[in-house]
């Protein structure tokens, strides 16, 4: 599959991970600050609900 062609959220993906390799972040802060990004998101969500 192309990236062309991939779900939205897979062109999201591989754009999110070229951004955080690309400064070089801990992968620990990383991850701890996905965490914060999905709970904020998740709260859009039942919001628009």
């Amino acid at each position: 599959m192309s990236l062309e062609t991939a779900p939205e959220e897979i062109k999201l993906a591989v754009d999110l991970i070229m951004l955080l390799e690309e400064n070089q972040l801990d992968p620990a802060t990383v991850l701890a600050a996905l965490a914060i990004v999905q709970r904020d998101f998740e709260q859009k969500v039942i919001a628009l609900a």
